[in-house]
């Protein structure tokens, strides 16, 4: 491989890391005004169809419409966006950003004994040693009194870890059913196209609708650029797999969780006690341990930002 394509694919590894980072501070910036689950991801789903549908033509690509892949995005958008991030924002509203960030990263550790349950994977020392590193960083968060800006919000800590739960029942879901016609950006835009009218009814009948009309203030702009930011970093994220590799590519989580927790300081002031950044510590030498071996393929329809890679 010539340097400057290293230099492009490092480029890109920190652009998706940075991006995929960046989604988790704008989702607690979309929900500090009142806006709320279902009629954020409306929204979400939308925009992120329109980058994805332009992504999508620029690769001279259509969207299957047959019943396989509408049953298969029907799937996706509920396990992979709609249920996770009711509960993603829920916590947002009552977990400061970095726990968020650190949540979102127990993806591939929760995925593990699942893919073992299924038959998606073979038993490994190193990962379930990981596995339990990520449990005890959850542990270091919940424990001392001194780990959270407030006690109180131990209680959400449960509902923090229902997105990564989700994304990872959707990683093995993806592994074992996806049809081998669709490339991931084409299942991430029809899941949008068919998410987009369940989110609309949904945020019309609870209330949660959120007008596209002025005056638009910080949270407008946090989930206009949260979906363009996701749609884009994801494409980029699918070529990154092509031509970097599975495991090349699988070292966006160390930056997705990284970035996120230096954007939460910059951008909400944000600071953690010496118990969540050992927790942290423990994360990555988890995540370490967990990451797809070289020669088995990694989930792409599974990363999410605020869905979590």
């Amino acid at each position: 491989m010539a340097r400057s394509e290293k230099r492009v694919l490092v480029g890109l590894l920190l652009f998706c890391g940075m991006g995929w980072g960046l989604t988790i501070p704008m989702g607690k910036i979309a929900v500090s005004e009142g806006y709320r689950h279902v009629g954020i991801i409306f929204w979400q789903f939308t925009l992120g169809a329109v980058v994805l549908a332009l992504v999508n033509w620029r690769m001279g690509r259509g969207v299957p419409l047959n019943r396989r892949a509408l049953g298969f995005y029907l799937v996706i958008a509920l396990i992979g966006t709609l249920l996770p991030n009711v509960a993603s924002y829920t916590a947002a509203v009552h977990l400061p950003a970095g726990i968020i960030a650190l949540l979102i990263a127990m993806v591939p550790m929760i995925s593990f004994p699942i893919a073992l349950a299924v038959g998606n994977d073979r038993f490994s020392l190193a990962r379930l040693l990981g596995l339990g590193l990520g449990m005890l960083a959850i542990v270091l968060i919940a424990a001392p009194d001194s780990s959270l800006p407030d006690p109180a919000m131990l209680l959400w800590l449960p509902v923090g870890l229902i997105a990564p739960t989700f994304y990872a029942i959707e990683g093995n879901f993806v592994a074992s059913r996806q049809p081998g016609d669709l490339d991931a950006v084409q299942v991430l835009l029809g899941a949008s196209l068919i998410g987009a009218p369940i989110a609309l009814i949904a945020a019309l009948a609870t209330g949660e609708w959120i007008s596209p009309l002025p005056p638009w203030g910080a949270p407008d702009l946090a989930i206009v650029v949260s979906a363009a930011l996701h749609a884009l970093v994801y494409a980029g994220y699918v070529w990154l797999v092509g031509r970097g590799g599975a495991v090349f590519a699988a070292q966006v989580s160390y930056l997705v969780t990284g970035f996120a927790v230096v954007w939460s300081r910059l951008l909400l002031g944000e600071r953690y006690s010496l118990w969540v950044w050992a927790a942290f510590a423990l994360l990555f030498a988890g995540l370490f341990l967990v990451q797809p071996r070289p020669k088995q393929p990694l989930d792409v329809t599974g990363a999410h930002g605020e869905h979590d890679p």
